[in-house]
């Protein structure tokens, strides 16, 4: 039989798994009677658990949300999971957690047993971080809770959005989901004025309480989430754009290149329209390089100019 405070820790793990145990489970696993398994949840609940019990057939205890954060019992690849997410948003694009995530990773490695201790440092050590070439702005933990509450309660939101010149307008939104793409952060939503979908950046958004009546959901512009948010900010970014006849199969092409770079219609079985675009023709000239096949480009003039030089350069390289 295992000593009191052991027992404690065992059957505090178990019920931290996400389902019901009854009494006679719990009594079985720890090979305690249920007055013994009864005795130590009242001792947990002492200790600020909240675990939760339902009486009959189907009845059993679970670990339930409390008003305070009890202390947490986590396994040996919850901890350096915990540790490691830690140490990386010390650097991440979320404004004002900085702090908070050092204080939390400085009392979690004090306790961490020798054996991870040395993994997670072995991982730290061995690692080596590429500089982000972007800044990127940060956002408002407040802000993104809020966010995500109301899309959890399906609530619509008031909120000054300022455009890329500073200036604000009000919006009112049904919102959906908050989509992360590098260092930022976008929600999706239904523009209730515009009625259409539209994509927001985090970092330009300004809540206004409260929050506004809840809505009933619509169906989501794609299944892929992720990909229908970058291909809109990445198309909202552009400075320039094209239409690029490409003289091979659509699924080839779109097989070669992300949603951020464009989208592709499907002309026949050999041939597509890329509609792409970037910020400088530069860039949209090493899209179309990685490519692989024959192209044709109308436009805009600044690309087709790119192109020739290029055209001129690898002529003189190979002559």
């Amino acid at each position: 039989m295992l000593e009191t405070s052991a027992r404690l820790l065992r059957l505090l793990s178990l019920l931290q798994t996400s389902r019901d145990w009854t009494g006679a489970e719990l009594a079985e696993r720890l090979g305690v009677s249920g007055r013994t398994v009864r005795t130590d949840v009242e001792r947990l609940r002492s200790l600020g658990y909240p675990v939760l019990a339902t009486r009959g057939a189907v009845g059993g205890y679970r670990l339930g949300a409390g008003a305070a954060l009890p202390p947490l019992l986590l396994d040996d690849e919850e901890a350096v999971a915990v540790t490691v997410g830690l140490r990386t948003a010390t650097g991440g694009a979320i404004a004002g957690i900085e702090e908070a995530s050092l204080r939390a990773l400085a009392k979690l490695e004090r306790v961490l047993p020798s054996r991870l201790r040395r993994r997670v440092n072995t991982l730290q050590t061995y690692t080596v971080p590429v500089p982000r070439d972007d800044a990127g702005p940060s956002v408002s933990p407040l802000i993104l809770t809020t966010l995500a509450a109301a899309c959890r309660d399906r609530e619509r939101l008031r909120f000054d959005y300022h455009d890329h010149a500073g200036t604000a307008t009000l919006r009112i939104v049904e919102p959906y989901r908050l989509v992360n793409w590098g260092r930022r952060w976008y929600l999706l939503a239904w523009d209730v004025e515009r009625g259409d979908w539209r994509t927001f950046r985090v970092d330009r958004i300004r809540p206004r309480t409260p929050t506004g009546p809840r809505f009933t959901p619509r169906d989501l512009p794609d299944d892929d989430v992720a990909g229908y948010v970058s291909r809109r900010a990445s198309a909202a970014a552009w400075r320039y754009r094209a239409q690029v006849t490409v003289h091979a199969p659509a699924d080839v092409v779109a097989d070669r290149i992300s949603p951020a770079v464009g989208t592709v219609e499907r002309i026949d079985e050999r041939t597509c329209v890329l509609h792409t675009g970037a910020d400088t023709v530069e860039t949209l000239g090493v899209y179309l390089g990685l490519l692989g096949e024959d192209f044709r480009v109308t436009g805009p003039p600044e690309l087709l100019a790119h192109l020739r030089r290029l055209a001129g350069r690898y002529a003189r390289a190979t002559a």
